[in-house]
């Protein structure tokens, strides 16, 4: 068998609202699972697009740019797992019709029949999940439970939890200030040459920097953009 030839890889993440909302730890992960997919093959990554939208929604514009890049630019399309790009036929079936060639990271030998079938079975666990969110809601409500109160204690929790995480790394922030690091992408690409791995297991981008200093108070607070 010959070499493989070098592939444009066009990388599509999705993450909910809630899991952007605990500190993109979900998106971290995703960006790891699929750095690690594409590190030994030949080929570079020429673009990443993030969706923040529920996985049973079919309205995907950021997938519908994702794939109008991989025509143009002759790219793959790469996702760290199935249920990341969707829990919807539909989503999936549009994916497998655009003509684009594309890899799931955790199933990288599936065929078209193992997806189809995989994509139906997350779609009834999601309508399922849905299901029982609402009898628990129902039911707890029913209790007397202030579900606004639970919402907001554990959106406390959350923050106080990402918090402690930052305090991790507030030495190593400090040194890089004193060093002349001033600016996100730069504490960025600091934190990526030392090795330092990122609370979600993976590496530094703009977005979860910027968070890093923000929490720490320290640094400039710029308005975080795509690398």
């Amino acid at each position: 068998m010959g070499s493989e030839q070098p592939t444009k890889w066009v990388c599509y993440y999705r993450c909910s609202t809630q899991e952007q909302g605990r500190s993109g730890l979900g998106l971290e992960a995703q960006r790891a699972t699929v750095e690690a997919f594409i590190a030994n093959k030949p080929g570079e990554m020429i673009a990443e697009l993030t969706e923040i939208e529920s996985g049973r929604k079919a309205n995907r514009p950021k997938l519908m740019e994702a794939l109008e890049i991989c025509r143009k630019r002759k790219a793959h399309l790469v996702i760290a797992k199935l249920d990341r790009l969707a829990r919807s036929v539909r989503v999936i079936s549009t994916l497998m019709d655009s003509g684009v060639p594309f890899s799931a990271a955790d199933m990288p030998n599936a065929n078209r029949f193992m997806i189809h079938v995989y994509s139906a079975v997350a779609e009834e666990e999601a309508r399922l999940i849905g299901e029982r969110t609402k009898q628990a809601l129902r039911a707890a409500r029913a209790r007397g439970v202030d579900i606004g109160a639970t919402g907001r204690a554990l959106a406390a929790r959350h923050k106080r939890e990402a918090t402690e995480r930052a305090e991790h790394y507030r030495e190593q922030v400090a040194k890089l200030r004193s060093s002349g690091v001033i600016s996100v992408r730069g504490f960025r690409d600091a934190l990526n040459e030392q090795g330092v791995v990122s609370p979600g297991g993976g590496r530094w981008h703009v977005r979860n920097t910027f968070l890093l200093l923000k929490r720490l108070d320290s640094g400039p607070l710029e308005k975080a953009q795509n690398p």
